[in-house]
């Protein structure tokens, strides 16, 4: 099997099987805890890395199926607050206030990448850098051309075309926004200001879409184009990486390696509150990728069915033990292990039916 599949086809389709234990069964045997189905929904940023935790665990367990629906932040949060799901996945993790409207939930970090910008440039082959100032003022709408001068100073030598800049963004109530306009309200006072940070927000200017699939039709259409999307996905299609310059003055390619040294940066904060962003890393940290965020599971704290309840805390188990090696090779950040201890101690909180859970 190769190692992605169509997205659009295992949004359809993608099932797995898993068991409540990460560890006793072999390949092909039962927990015997029951059978039981559990589904999911949320993340496009994750989505990738998800695949692979359902089809790895799917080698070793057997007696639950699981199915992921690749939907967006905004969509699994929505469907935990209305119980339609055993479990999220979002890149902007709830804040106090969200908290106060959901269900008793627990929420983990289980991964962190980075957001890849890419572009359309007919004819640039070369390797394209942006500094904070000039993504801002192209996403503000101030840099207009890919002949400004701020694109140049930040590209010397380059031969750029003159094609306007054309923004594409997502349409949808995204993680992937939420890390992103994180970054911008962090270098960028005036979109601070004039624009936020959030899942979804009022975009100054520029084109929707729908998912990373959307930004990435709007983007192949259009020349000039820029947006943003998960470095998985952007791999998978062969989409050109933008180099981002860090509080270090160095230009970093979107890597695995890059988010890890981001949430090294903020170890202290994080410590205090995993939710703690971790975009624009501080100078000292010279090497980490300035436009990186984790992803949060959200789990309701309690549910009535104790087999499909144990199911989820094996299979959730599994992502933030061995499941990190899975994350590691595609282009993930492992969690460190302080926080991969918080998140069992939080594991522990899962209930059925008022009931700890084995």
């Amino acid at each position: 099997m190769n190692l992605f599949v169509s997205r659009r086809v295992l949004a359809l389709a993608l099932t797995a099987v898993v068991c409540g234990s990460l560890t006793a069964c072999k390949p092909g045997s039962d927990s015997g805890s029951g059978s039981a189905m559990l589904s999911g929904a949320g993340s496009t940023f994750v989505y990738p890395v998800m695949t692979r935790w359902i089809e790895q665990y799917s080698q070793a367990h057997t007696g639950t199926q699981i199915n992921y629906q690749s939907i967006g932040s905004g969509g699994g949060i929505e469907q935990v607050k209305n119980k339609t799901v055993d479990f999220g996945a979002s890149d902007a993790a709830l804040t106090d206030a969200q908290l106060q409207t959901m269900p008793a939930v627990v929420q983990i970090p289980e991964s962190a990448g980075p957001v890849c910008l890419t572009y359309n440039l007919p004819g640039f082959t070369g390797t394209l850098q942006l500094s904070p100032a000039t993504l801002a003022g192209m996403f503000l709408g101030t840099i207009k051309t890919w002949s400004d001068p701020a694109v140049a100073k930040d590209n010397p030598g380059a031969r750029l075309p003159g094609l306007p800049v054309v923004i594409v963004h997502r349409a949808d109530g995204s993680g992937t926004t939420a890390i992103f306009t994180d970054y911008l309200a962090a270098v960028s006072p005036v979109w601070k200001s004039k624009v936020g940070a959030g899942k979804s927000v009022s975009w100054p200017l520029g084109l929707g879409g729908k998912g990373s699939e959307g930004v990435t039709g709007q983007l192949r259409q259009s020349p000039g184009a820029i947006g943003y999307v998960e470095l998985t996905y952007a791999e998978q299609n062969k989409l050109p990486e933008i180099k981002v310059e860090n509080a270090a003055g160095a230009f970093v390619a979107p890597t695995a390696a890059g988010s890890t040294a981001a949430i090294n940066a903020f170890a202290t904060q994080l410590a205090q509150d995993p939710r703690a962003s971790i975009v624009n890393p501080p100078a000292s940290a010279k090497d980490a990728y300035p436009i990186s965020g984790l992803t949060f599971l959200i789990l309701p704290k309690d549910g009535p069915d104790k087999t499909r309840r144990t199911a989820l805390k094996g299979f959730v188990r599994y992502i933030i033990s061995d499941g990190q090696t899975v994350a590691g090779s595609l282009n993930y950040a492992p969690l460190p292990d302080n926080m991969k201890q918080y998140d069992a101690a939080q594991l522990k909180l899962l209930t059925a039916a008022g009931q700890p859970l084995p």
